[in-house]
């Protein structure tokens, strides 16, 4: 006997929640004919491997599917880094150090970062000097490692399987998304909700942008179009953090009265005010709204999310690095890769910011956010030849 939120914890969001096991018990009982508790499904989970690990990846196999218009977004990094692919297809050993130099520039130009650019050389300098590698397409497969590396690293080899992750032992997930303004922050929490409530996670959204006039409005109708409670600001004078403060508390008062309660939700998203990074006062108040929430759960939120729009280059990586140095950011979310996206940037906010890309918004359908797929962005920004 194992309690429903220990089957599968080392699996994704979707097997690590209680409604999974709702669906796995209706499974049960179509297919063979009984009914089974919450206890009693690990046999059953231990023959239905197949199924269950294909809903446990739902979110990376849908990320490949859509990769093509992240591809094709990807153009103009892809055609600066191909200079890259004639540099070292007649490369010889002994013009090593001047390849490289010249490698630093193109990856310069694509709009990797000053920092990365050179670790990425240097990385590739120890490995020849080393005698890894002794013709240019060897470097090409080495170079291409290295970036795919970078982006890894933070989540881990397979961290795209798990998009979010909840502790065990949490009555309630908890997602705080950040960002400055027009990066499609309230966009993309509709269309999160939209991925986990589809999976049949229940989740519960609060209107935490009490600045901008419109954003309430907007995010109540996310809530509509996704079935999802919303808690909104209470008289003129609630701030953020204390709207956040009591979106918890209700959500966890729900959770406890069982499934069928107003409010109910497994993970409650919260939305905050749009900021620009160099606003050190509204920058102070997500430092707040973090805390608020520890208050009324220890470890809250388990996810704070940093939204960055694609298109803005090396921009990005000022943007992460000041909201990393106020709330204890655990992923990013790359919007607006469906239009003239650059790619270099992505690698050097990862390399630099040392948090991992979770989810990528590749389109403006409720379905079109995917988690991010390392080996597919990689595909995406560098030529066919490397």
């Amino acid at each position: 006997l194992i309690p429903h939120r220990t089957v599968m914890a080392n699996s994704s969001l979707l097997l690590s929640r209680p409604s999974s096991l709702k669906l796995l018990r209706a499974r049960l009982h179509r297919h063979h004919g009984c009914y089974a508790s919450r206890y009693s499904v690990k046999t059953y989970a231990a023959k239905s491997e197949g199924m269950i690990t294909k809903l446990a990846r739902v979110f990376s196999e849908k990320a490949k599917s859509d990769y093509e218009r992240v591809f094709g977004a990807m153009d103009k990094t892809r055609e600066r880094l191909s200079v890259a692919d004639e540099l070292f297809t007649y490369w010889q050993l002994d013009e090593y150090e001047e390849a490289l130099e010249e490698l630093e520039d193109v990856l310069l130009t694509a709009d990797f970062g000053p920092k990365t650019a050179a670790r990425v050389c240097d990385s590739l300098r120890v490995e020849i000097k080393a005698g890894k590698v002794s013709d240019g397409s060897e470097v090409k497969a080495l170079l291409k490692e290295k970036i795919r590396q970078i982006l890894t690293a933070p989540a881990g080899e397979g961290g795209s399987d798990n998009p979010l992750s909840f502790p065990d032992d949490a009555e309630v997930g908890t997602v705080l998304v950040v960002g400055v303004n027009g990066a499609g922050k309230t966009t993309t929490i509709g269309k999160l909700a939209h991925r986990l409530t589809s999976q049949g996670v229940a989740v519960a959204l609060a209107a935490g942008d009490t600045y901008r006039a419109a954003a309430t409005e907007q995010l109540v109708e996310w809530g509509k179009r996704t079935d999802s409670p919303v808690v909104v600001k209470r008289g003129e004078k609630e701030k953020p953090p204390a709207l956040l403060y009591r979106a918890l508390e209700e959500t966890l008062a729900a959770h406890k009265n069982g499934e069928g309660t107003d409010g109910y939700a497994d993970v409650l998203v919260c939305d905050t005010s749009g900021r620009l990074h160099t606003n050190y006062d509204l920058m102070e108040e997500l430092g707040k709204c973090q805390s608020s929430m520890q208050k009324v759960m220890p470890g809250s939120p388990h996810e704070t999310l940093l939204v960055l729009d694609g298109t803005t280059g090396l921009n990005m990586l000022n943007q992460a690095k000041e909201f990393a140095s106020y709330v204890n950011l655990t992923g990013l979310i790359l919007t607006k890769l469906d239009g003239t996206s650059r790619g270099g940037a992505v690698v050097s906010v990862v390399d630099e910011v040392g948090v991992p890309v979770r989810f990528v918004g590749v389109g403006e359908k409720l379905e079109d956010l995917q988690s991010f797929d390392a080996d597919s962005f990689v595909d995406a920004i560098l030529p066919a030849g490397i």
